[in-house]
């Protein structure tokens, strides 16, 4: 991630409302959203989701407070948008494979990313600060993280289907058990240990039940 010239955090309430453009920020159109992202992170890093402000992120951005306010309507909103941004690049990297098997990329992709996940460091620092901001995506509702996710992991088992390595049925219900088993192991895993040879045995267990669930 790129280095940024502040990342302190300044205690003056953030009152929500959009503040004019200083003339000496940078124009909106010149402005970079992933730099401005890259800041959030690097406070999200720093402090957690809680302590941080508006204010504080078009500090270490070097941009305005209106410039934020265009994009995005609060801090959650702002760490909303670098979630998506982290998922993405994770699911990219690590599903992105064609060698072998339709089931075979599929289910070593998913215990990659799981791995992945959990070793990210900013969702471990979410769930060590600030876990309610997971709560809703867990118990309520859809997000575009999940959205995404099972296209993906539908996407696997289509081609599973076709080449014969996946058994036939229900796309849509076998790619939510294989999401929600993939999210126990992600985030409930190091509640049981933090041992890397523990965790490495349970991704071996994930590995051989998906295997298991979606073999013919």
């Amino acid at each position: 991630m790129s280095q940024h010239r502040n990342t302190g955090v300044t205690e003056t309430p953030d009152t929500g409302t959009a503040p004019e453009v200083s003339e000496e920020r940078r124009a909106p159109n010149l402005i970079d959203e992933q730099h401005i992202l890259d800041a959030a992170y690097g406070l999200l890093l720093a402090v957690g989701m809680r302590r941080m402000t508006m204010a504080d992120i078009a500090r270490a951005a070097d941009v305005s407070r209106a410039t934020l306010y265009r994009r995005w309507r609060n801090v959650r909103e702002v760490v909303a948008t670098l979630m998506t941004r982290e998922w993405t690049t994770l699911a990219n990297a690590e599903l992105d494979v064609t060698a072998g098997i339709a089931r075979e990329r599929l289910v070593g992709g998913v215990v990659r990313l799981v791995r992945a996940s959990r070793s990210n460091r900013m969702l471990r620092k979410i769930i060590e600060v600030d876990p309610e901001f997971l709560l809703p995506y867990l118990l309520h509702r859809r997000g575009t993280n999940t959205t995404r996710q099972l296209e993906l992991i539908e996407h696997g088992i289509r081609q599973g289907i076709a080449d014969g390595s996946i058994r036939d049925g229900d796309v849509a219900v076998r790619a939510e058990s294989v999401l929600l088993t993939a999210w126990s192991f992600a985030l409930t895993g190091p509640a049981l240990t933090e041992e890397a040879e523990q965790l490495s045995a349970l991704d071996d267990q994930l590995h051989d039940l998906l295997e298991r669930y979606l073999a013919p």
